[in-house]
């Protein structure tokens, strides 16, 4: 009878471990997917927020600023669809033919206004033919947005948004001249799946995006600061096909 009783004990035990274990993990992933919303918000609402102000001798905020700030706005409604999503929603996925050369410039051109607030200066470039690429824009929105966000916020001078085709894929390469990542993209990525740092929660996302539509994030080498390239494979009807 005691032996039962001690069995029994230690089985109860291990299943109360076991819940306690289990719970602690949602909360951490349920802690994690409110911590990269607070991230994909801010940034978006700061662009928009900062983009809004009237330059010096402009009236009113262009054409392409208010279509990008739209973009961003887009950005931050789809972390509020992904928060809902980690709570048991559903986040909306749209694959279409996105112009990467047009989102880089829209992309760079909500971030100007807190490129010249950080004192830096933003530069944008394309080399080549013109790319399109099967995917979902805002989500590669969200890429280059945290890329250029992480390069004017942790760089210093000039930061380089340059665009190119090569061998069927598509490569855009940021390049700021600050102290560079401190850690490679791996293990940055590896900290913020720990909840570990804030810098790296960016990067993920933009590795995580990349991933999704068959691409990479790599870091280059660099002379001086970071230089960060994001590659997607060029569209193809048959990709689009297989969508």
């Amino acid at each position: 009878m005691s032996t039962a009783v001690s069995v029994a004990g230690w089985v109860t035990a291990g299943l109360a471990a076991a819940i306690v274990v289990g719970v602690r993990r949602a909360y951490g992933d349920r802690m994690e997917a409110v911590a990269r919303a607070c991230h994909e918000l801010r940034g978006p609402l700061t662009a928009a927020r900062l983009g809004l102000v009237p330059g010096s001798g402009q009236q009113a905020p262009s054409a392409g600023r208010l279509r990008a700030i739209d973009t961003e706005l887009g950005r931050a409604a789809l972390a509020l669809d992904d928060l809902a999503g980690a709570g048991g929603g559903s986040s909306r996925w749209r694959c279409e033919r996105v112009e990467v050369a047009a989102l880089v410039v829209d992309c760079a051109e909500a971030w100007q206004a807190a490129a010249a607030a950080a004192g830096a200066t933003l530069r944008v470039g394309w080399s080549g033919e013109e790319a399109v690429v099967w995917g979902e824009r805002l989500r590669l929105a969200q890429a280059l947005g945290n890329l250029i966000a992480n390069a004017v916020e942790h760089g210093r001078g000039p930061v380089d948004v340059d665009g190119a085709v090569r061998d069927g894929r598509v490569r855009v390469t940021i390049s700021d001249h600050g102290p560079g990542l401190p850690a490679t993209v791996a293990e940055l990525r590896r900290r913020a799946r720990r909840g570990r740092g804030t810098r790296g929660r960016g990067l993920a996302i933009t590795a995580e995006v990349a991933e999704l539509h068959g691409g990479r994030l790599a870091c280059a080498p660099a002379e001086t600061g970071a230089r960060l390239v994001l590659e997607l494979p060029v569209a193809t009807e048959a990709s689009g096909s297989a969508s």
